[in-house]
């Protein structure tokens, strides 16, 4: 919806500006919103996000995918980024008696067209 699509734009321009503080909190608010408005989330999912969120180190974290299931999401400080994998992949094995994958990847600028290297 609307106030989704503001968050997007809010996110992309904190993310330039590298206040990550303001994208993790318009993740949360993303994935709330998922969660609550929408009810694409599972129980699974919200799991991995409050792990995430209560980590030291972790600005947000969301659902991302198609919902229903999938993938999280979560912009974490480098440095305990390894922590913060062990810590939540920890606490979902033991709620859920499933191990869960876990990988690091960097902020990116997204998907984008390069009007140089076109024909």
């Amino acid at each position: 919806g609307v106030s989704e699509d503001v968050r997007t734009q809010a996110a992309a321009k904190a993310a330039q500006v590298k206040d990550y503080e303001t994208v993790g909190r318009l993740m949360i608010e993303s994935h709330n919103s998922l969660r609550d408005d929408y009810e694409v989330s599972i129980p699974e999912i919200d799991f991995l996000v409050e792990q995430a969120c209560k980590q030291d180190g972790v600005f947000g974290s969301r659902i991302t995918g198609g919902g229903f299931g999938g993938c999280t999401v979560s912009l974490v400080e480098t440095g305990v980024v390894d922590q913060v994998i062990e810590r939540v992949s920890e606490a979902y094995e033991s709620e859920f008696g499933i191990k869960c994958t876990c990988f690091a990847t960097k902020l990116g600028s997204g998907a984008h067209v390069n009007w140089n290297n076109l024909a």
